[in-house]
């Protein structure tokens, strides 16, 4: 890992356990009729992007409104995915820290409760990357910031293109959108994180396989 001037990570099911949008629907419509209807779509919407077989914007625009969130329930989320970090990353939350200077977080999530969760484990605020939510004047989530070029299809590549960080850099993710990183040119190498979750589609494209983070300092 010494070689690899950039460490890029991805979030969702990658540094947490779970896809954070569906806890956030699980939160906002806990007294909803069709809370599990919504949530299932959510999950249906995720996989199919994550699998690379819906465009991440499309997957992202029809998720928004099923949701039913507010400002206020991000603290609970926050709270709740503290909670479920990925094991091994805590194992080695030491290593985490003493690379900081060259570790990013670069998400199709959203930076109000990604930078809150990993700020304590020693990520640096500024290097993360990830969408913003708008919100309508009572503080209800209406949509994400189609000015985040990670809200379009393909953002992560689009704005490793624009950030120029150091070369050369190592992608460690779950998702169709972080194996687009290796197939662009923008990252060398490709570590697909099979730890949370399996998506064969993505595991076939990886440079190397990791059964956990554990892997990685073992290399």
């Amino acid at each position: 890992m010494h070689h690899f001037a950039t460490i890029i990570i991805d979030f969702d099911s990658t540094l947490v356990q779970v896809e954070s949008l569906e806890d956030l629907a699980a939160i906002a419509l806990a007294d909803a009729p069709d809370r599990q209807e919504r949530i299932e779509a959510i999950t249906e919407l995720t996989n199919q992007a994550m699998a690379g077989t819906l465009p991440f914007d499309e997957a992202l625009s029809r998720r928004m409104p099923l949701l039913g969130a507010n400002r206020e329930h991000l603290s609970e989320l926050v709270r709740v995915l503290k909670g479920k970090y990925t094991p091994s990353l805590l194992r080695h939350k030491d290593w985490f820290q003493s690379n900081s200077e060259r570790l990013y977080v670069v998400s199709g999530g959203f930076r109000e409760f990604i930078v809150p969760v990993m700020e304590p484990i020693g990520f640096k605020p500024e290097h993360i990357f990830a969408n913003n939510f708008l919100f309508d004047d009572a503080g209800n989530i209406v949509g994400a910031d189609a000015d985040n070029i990670l809200s379009q299809d393909d953002g992560k590549t689009k704005l490793l293109k624009r950030l120029n960080l150091p070369s050369p850099r190592l992608i460690i993710g779950d998702g169709f959108s972080d194996y687009q990183l290796r197939a662009s040119g923008e990252c060398s190498a490709f570590y697909v994180l099979t730890e949370n979750i399996h998506r064969p589609q993505v595991v076939e494209r990886a440079d190397r396989i990791l059964s956990s983070f554990d892997d990685i300092l073992a290399l």
